[in-house]
């Protein structure tokens, strides 16, 4: 028998960080069907040598609850090596809704991860109203890449409770009995879990606390153990890790994880200076392995390998100025008129003279962290020297921060972009991270594709590990394989999804073929490609020659074929039979 297609003589990284050897791999019927000597012909045969070949990239933290509805591209993703994106993270999402909920949750959506409400309103059909009914309509969905979800905490709680979900009262025994019932049905029908967050910055985009926020004990036991009735799955959360708060949280969810019987990640994030709280939530998360005693952590810390910052721009939701009512006056203008008012003496000093209203999302508040702001410049440096900081730039012209800020803004006529590195750069380093990205009990994740559109873009991440912390940082911090396991098989188990992320005989032909000599990051770029003209950011890199979903490939040197084999994964899935 001939293959579907046969990629010949390129460096094969399995994914389970065992040394690279040359080889051929050959794929049928979506499958991988031999691995190092294919004998075969294929009706298509692709020379790899001189690449590397690699299983597809499993991102475990993803938004694209929207866009897996309203485009066919996970990008930018699909754009990263990523195959499989699992998303309903942070316990945010759309199903389950009724119809006279659709504002709270888009009213959640809008605040927690920056999509504007119009792109929603414009892209959303709702054709569905519980979380099976969400699901089928993904699985109508002919997409680039494969996607999988969690069951969301905050949506679920407004369908129980109504309007004393969205009020954050504490939940009745009849509604938890619902919410167990719910969450089972979830399960049975796709859903990977559940995930939550405690976390105090989401915000709905009128101002309040997510429906989820205070959720107790009571009501996160009975979410698991409607998931447990359903045969099991994982559970996310996000704890308020650097603002302190969040140990009681925390050991609540590692404490009826272990009485249920459920594996946890969460995200852990590092302040960039004061208490080192991700030693003791590291410190926790040893002590819940230990008491589990399996063979893998069954509680991961999720961490993102760059710092978790905010793009700014005059193109962007946030700059300096965002919250400056004289700002404001001109911040509807086209871009070129703004700056063209912006370089104005009289409108310059007006504005550098003003100060911040009182409202507006928490993340703008941080807009003003001086020496952790930094120019983003074509070739996007993500570990920058703290000399380049707007702080120490305007020091060195013996400047406010202010001006220096508003100058970079106005470079490249209101096109430049400004980096807040707002946590994981420990004494303006990346240091630490460095060292937790070796840990067992710490795994990649947090790229936040789909979401933060004007705000974020790192769903870029798996080139940037292959590059900075692969290539060019220095060497021996991570070998190939041991990033390549990272982004694959690690990620891959902790979600249940046991059929992909290794080549190997009979898993799911999802690939890359990557020149990593060639591989670079670009500077993100805005695109006003979503629903209703809505704008987001978009990330691109060179060196992936090509990227296969269940053997069609999806993209040849960075440009997107119109191949769309990507499905949804309903739950946890098998290793295919040896």
């Amino acid at each position: 028998m001939s293959y579907d297609l046969c990629i010949r003589g390129g460096t094969i990284v399995d994914g389970l960080g065992g040394a690279p050897y040359v080889g051929d791999v050959a794929v049928r019927d979506g499958l991988i069907v031999a691995v190092g000597s294919a004998t075969e012909p294929a009706e298509r045969e692709i020379d790899a040598t001189g690449l590397l070949v690699t299983p597809g990239f499993v991102d475990l933290h993803t938004h694209y609850d929207g866009q897996a509805i309203w485009s066919d591209r996970l990008n930018p993703s699909s754009a990263h090596g990523v195959t499989t994106a699992v998303m309903g993270n942070c316990g945010v999402g759309f199903a389950p809704c009724r119809p006279d909920d659709h504002d709270v949750l888009v009213d959640v959506m809008a605040g927690v991860e920056d999509i504007p409400g119009v792109v929603m309103v414009d892209g959303l059909p709702w054709t569905w109203e519980t979380f099976p009914e969400f699901l089928d309509a993904l699985a109508d969905r002919q997409l680039d890449i494969d996607v999988a979800a969690f069951l969301p905490h905050s949506p679920l709680r407004v369908y129980v409770m109504g309007q004393r979900g969205v009020d954050r009262e504490p939940a009745t025994a009849e509604d938890l009995e619902l919410m167990r019932k719910l969450a089972a049905e979830a399960v049975n029908c796709g859903a990977l879990g559940f995930a939550s967050s405690r976390l105090t910055i989401h915000k709905t985009e009128s101002g309040k606390p997510i429906p989820s926020y205070d959720a107790g004990h009571a009501e996160i036991e009975a979410i698991a153990r409607g998931v447990d009735d359903a045969g099991g799955g994982l559970i996310q959360f996000v704890p308020d890790l650097v603002a302190g708060d969040y140990e009681p949280a925390l050991q609540t969810v590692f404490d009826v994880a272990a009485d249920v019987g459920l594996p946890v990640t969460f995200t852990l994030a590092i302040g960039n200076a004061g208490p080192a709280f991700f030693e003791d939530a590291l410190r926790m998360v040893k002590k819940a392995n230990n008491n589990a005693a399996a063979a893998d952590p069954v509680v991961t810390a999720q961490i993102f390998p760059r710092p978790i910052g905010l793009v700014l721009g005059l193109e962007l939701s946030g700059n300096p100025f965002v919250l400056y009512p004289s700002y404001r006056e001109i911040a509807h203008l086209p871009l070129a008129e703004r700056v063209a008012e912006m370089r104005k003496p009289e409108v310059r000093e007006r504005i550098l003279s003003d100060s911040a209203a009182s409202d507006g999302h928490p993340l703008m508040f941080a807009v003003q962290a001086w020496d952790y702001m930094y120019p983003l410049g074509e070739q996007p440096d993500y570990e920058p020297d703290p000399s380049n900081s707007i702080g120490a730039r305007a020091r060195a012209r013996n400047v406010d921060p202010l001006e220096e800020a508003y100058d970079r803004l106005l470079d490249d006529d209101g096109h430049s972009m400004l980096l807040v590195t707002l946590a994981n750069f420990r004494d303006n380093s990346l240091d630490t991270v460095a060292e937790l990205i070796r840990r067992d009990d710490v795994i990649l994740g947090l790229g936040d594709g789909g979401a933060h559109y004007g705000m974020i873009c790192d769903a870029s991440f798996p080139t940037y590990l292959l590059t900075h912390w692969v290539r060019d940082r220095g060497a021996g911090m991570l070998s190939v394989a041991e990033a390549v396991r990272e982004l694959t098989s690690v990620p891959a188990r902790v979600a249940g999804l046991a059929d992909r992320g290794r080549i190997a005989l009979g898993y799911k032909a999802d690939l890359n073929l990557i020149d990593h000599a060639a591989l670079r990051l670009h500077r993100p770029v805005v695109a006003y490609d979503l629903p209703g003209g809505g704008r987001r950011l978009d990330q691109t890199a060179d060196g992936y020659i090509a990227t296969v979903v269940s053997g069609a490939v999806i993209a040849e040197n960075g440009v997107p074929t119109a191949a769309r084999p990507g499905r949804l994964v309903r739950g946890r899935q098998p290793a295919p039979l040896a």
